[in-house]
């Protein structure tokens, strides 16, 4: 019988384990040149193993091809739109890979002599003095290193300051269309979370806000556009409501993508924000790090910004510990110092008018999917998109298919799902951003699909509750997957 014959690009490919035959090898070492040594006498028996029980016996092929095979697997932004919306996936220009690549920058290494990296030291300043200028604030640390620990140390430099005042306060109040990390964070600092439902147009009410600031509040934690995509346009109200009462405002950098050159959070009443390289300056996302989360701050919280600064002395850059104030070291090196020199190569490349013009092609975007979209999804809000798109599964549910099913589909059209039920004040969410790296034939051919799976819905819906039919793997039971994941192999 002749066995369906399928090409590796479709084919499952098996474990290296189950490749494996006795006696197989992928090397071939020359004569010992040397007397043989009997390990386990030197360095004593419990200090060596016999040979690995089960270990893979493959041949230097097999090995190249496997691991080949499985490389194309991968999506990535380099073969097509990544629309995880709230993420930011746009390409990385080649340009910040050069320069990070360039002998001085790429072996730097932060415990060096200060004396030995000037030039080190000096991309850090520069990039410091970019954000600064981008979001309006007087100062920038470089250290925490991820988005999420950006935040920390930002409600972590208003306790601070509120200590110093005498009393560090109570309670953060966050708005339920803020980013899902801020309650997290606001507890690991020590306080207490208020949410604040958003109006009927997915923005803060500043009516409720102003009811409910009082001396026990610390601060307001708001993402600016919200997780709906829409612009906060009471921000500079929002602030002062809070100053008032002597709270701070906090806002999520991670939308920053559709502010950079337009807008400046910190001339419109912001007192720290955080900011993310890997989405708004283009820096790897890298399977969740190397990441950077720098945090920008207003001048009366500069005092408390982690140690060590940066700072000029005798015309040579110097770290200065000697800060009474400050909260102390979030992280053991100075952020990634790779990842900083990538986000001030994108800077530089573009300089102000190409980051302005980088915000409106993504705002651009948003609005072109948005607009082909809404005939065949419900939108989330009815107030303007900015950089990304929020619609609801409201009318494929009445088929029974739902936003994850409609994601599965999509993988079979070629495409990286949109992100899923988020935000969780949308049921059902689809989560869109094309950001601003997309051709207007690429944002065509997703519109296209997703117009075609809305199709799916209404003709022939358990085609959509079934997908993905094109992988290699089916639909998984995900509930089983994740409370008994199989994370090793073991022989039949």
């Amino acid at each position: 019988m002749i066995r369906e014959a399928r090409t590796h690009v479709s084919r499952n490919e098996p474990l290296l384990f189950e490749l494996s035959s006795p006696g197989k090898k992928g090397y071939q070492l020359p004569e010992l040149d040397v007397p043989p040594v009997d390990a386990a006498e030197v360095l004593g028996a419990e200090n060596t193993r016999a040979e690995i029980e089960g270990f893979p016996e493959v041949s230097e092929v097999e090995a190249i091809r496997h691991f080949t095979r499985l490389s194309t697997w991968n999506y990535a932004i380099d073969l097509g739109v990544y629309p995880l919306g709230s993420c930011t996936m746009k390409y990385n220009p080649r340009v910040n890979e050069a320069v990070a690549r360039i002998e001085g920058l790429a072996w730097a290494h932060p415990y060096q002599p200060e004396p030995l990296v000037q030039g080190a030291l000096e991309v850090m300043a520069r990039l410091e003095a970019a954000l600064a200028e981008i979001t309006g604030m007087d100062a920038v640390t470089l250290q925490p290193a991820a988005g999420a620990h950006g935040e920390l140390t930002g409600i972590l430099l208003i306790r601070a300051l509120l200590e110093s005042r005498g009393n560090p306060r109570k309670k953060v109040l966050i708005p339920d269309s803020a980013h899902g990390t801020n309650p997290a964070t606001a507890a690991i600092a020590g306080y207490a979370v208020e949410n604040i439902r958003s109006n009927e147009r997915g923005m803060v009410d500043v009516e409720a806000l102003a009811r409910i600031v009082d001396e026990d509040v610390a601060a307001l934690m708001i993402t600016n556009p919200n997780t709906l995509g829409v612009l906060e346009v009471n921000i500079r109200k929002i602030a002062q409501i809070l100053h008032d009462k002597g709270a701070l405002l906090y806002m999520d950098g991670a939308n920053m993508n559709a502010l950079a050159g337009i807008t400046r959070p910190g001339d419109n009443g912001v007192d720290v924000m955080h900011l993310n390289l890997h989405k708004t300056f283009s820096t790897p996302h890298g399977g969740g790090g190397p990441g950077s989360g720098p945090v920008a701050v207003k001048r009366h919280l500069e005092p408390f910004l982690p140690v060590p600064r940066l700072k000029q002395q005798d015309g040579k850059w110097v770290f200065d510990y000697q800060r009474p104030l400050s909260i102390g070291r979030v992280r053991a090196f100075y952020g990634n110092f790779g990842v900083l020199v990538r986000a001030l190569a994108y800077i530089m490349a573009h300089g102000g008018e190409g980051l302005r013009n980088a915000t409106l092609d993504a705002v651009l975007s948003a609005n072109y999917i948005r607009k082909k979209l809404e005939a065949h999804y419900e939108i989330a809000a009815e107030a303007p998109s900015l950089h990304e798109c929020v619609f609801s599964d409201a009318r494929q549910a009445k088929h029974g298919v739902r936003t994850g099913d409609i994601a599965k589909r999509l993988i079979d059209y070629g495409f990286h799902p949109y992100t899923v039920s988020f935000p969780l004040i949308v049921h059902g969410a689809l989560m869109i951003e094309p950001t601003e790296t997309e051709s207007k034939r690429e944002l065509d051919a997703f519109i296209d699909a997703m117009i075609s799976i809305a199709r799916e819905v209404e003709e022939n819906p358990e085609l959509v509750t079934k997908a993905p039919h094109n992988t290699r793997i089916g639909r998984v039971d995900e509930v089983t997957a994740a409370r008994r994941p199989v994370v090793r192999w073991r022989p039949k």
